[in-house]
């Protein structure tokens, strides 16, 4: 006889209701050490090219023990989408019981995509950048841009930020949008250069699969946060950037497969895998060493990992349990 699974239908507005920013970075730096220190199990993600505009469709499964979470995120990328009225990309994360199998949530996993990019981002930032960054440059003006700006604005105390993408219109709605929900001062330039010459914190967080960081552009004692560029024949950063500045990644194995500033910099002898001077959660870890000097150029790329969407997705679940949020379904 089949037995009825009971589980809590969760939506983006209650998901983010749930889940703010500060408490994230704190859950995102605790699950990064945890991957870094072998306690998590999780492949590197599937992935299927779909159909002839070659659409991105990703699964990413993890477990993660004591406390047990374990769950996996669907997430597709249709770069089409927005001309039917649906954002390019879209995720949608299951939570399981860990001792039976049985499945607890469903949830949308958008904003959890979002939200978390940006707080392993802002991890990075608190590790890695000078103590005394304050000006922040965003390459790109989408919702990961509005996200970095939140989550570095929680780690550093920022005094100017910078944006700039190729349309005007988006950049400057970017500007509007943002200008009355930060303290700070954001406007926006008329080239990627102009927003990054003298920027100490740099974000880049576009679809381009060509380089939109020049070596050139970047001064001494900035960090570089890469969050595009996911796949290994697209690159967002100038390969001798990659190359002359302290690289660290969020999975090795990972970005040697996936990055493409990675991958193709090794194929060109550009650097040897030993160049990946080691994981961010190694380095919350105290394993691996940050920054040496105020001068250093550190790298942070980013590609997303699975464990960083089920512990998001897992403090949500029981805070909705607390608050009796979300909708309760049965299989």
């Amino acid at each position: 006889m089949a037995v009825a699974q009971h589980f809590r239908l969760l939506t983006e507005q209650q998901v983010q209701s749930l889940l703010p920013m500060s408490d994230l970075i704190a859950a995102m730096e605790a699950a990064l050490a945890r991957f870094s220190a072998g306690e998590v199990l999780q492949p590197v993600r599937t992935v299927l090219t779909v159909g002839p505009t070659k659409a991105y469709f990703g699964l990413m499964p993890a477990y993660v023990p004591n406390p047990g979470s374990l769950g996996a995120k669907l997430v597709t990328v249709f770069a089409d989408n927005p001309s039917k009225h649906l954002p390019s990309h879209l995720a949608t994360i299951l939570l399981l019981d860990p001792e039976t199998g049985a499945l607890q949530a469903i949830m949308d996993g958008r904003y959890i995509t979002e939200a978390r990019t940006a707080a392993v981002s802002a991890v990075s930032a608190r590790f890695l950048a000078r103590r005394d960054a304050s000006t922040l440059a965003i390459i790109g003006s989408g919702v990961q841009a509005r996200s970095h700006l939140e989550a570095f604005a929680e780690v550093r105390q920022l005094t100017d930020v910078r944006v700039w993408s190729p349309k005007v219109l988006s950049r400057e709605r970017f500007v509007s949008d943002v200008s009355g929900h930060v303290s700070v001062s954001v406007r926006a330039t008329s080239t990627a250069e102009d927003a990054v010459r003298g920027a100490d914190l740099i974000v880049l967080a576009t679809s381009s699969t060509t380089p939109v960081l020049e070596d050139g552009w970047v001064a001494a004692g900035a960090h570089v946060v890469s969050v595009g560029a996911c796949r290994p024949d697209q690159r967002e950063m100038d390969p001798a950037l990659v190359a002359r500045a302290r690289l660290y990644v969020d999975s090795r194995a990972a970005a040697l497969v996936e990055s493409g500033d990675v991958v193709m910099g090794l194929a060109g002898g550009l650097f040897t895998a030993s160049h990946i001077r080691g994981e961010l959660g190694e380095v919350v870890l105290g394993r691996v060493g940050g920054r040496e000097s105020d001068d250093d150029i550190t790298i942070f790329k980013s590609l997303g990992m699975a464990v960083e969407d089920v512990v998001a997705a897992d403090l949500v679940l029981r805070r909705a349990v607390e608050v009796g949020a979300g909708t309760e379904l049965t299989l």
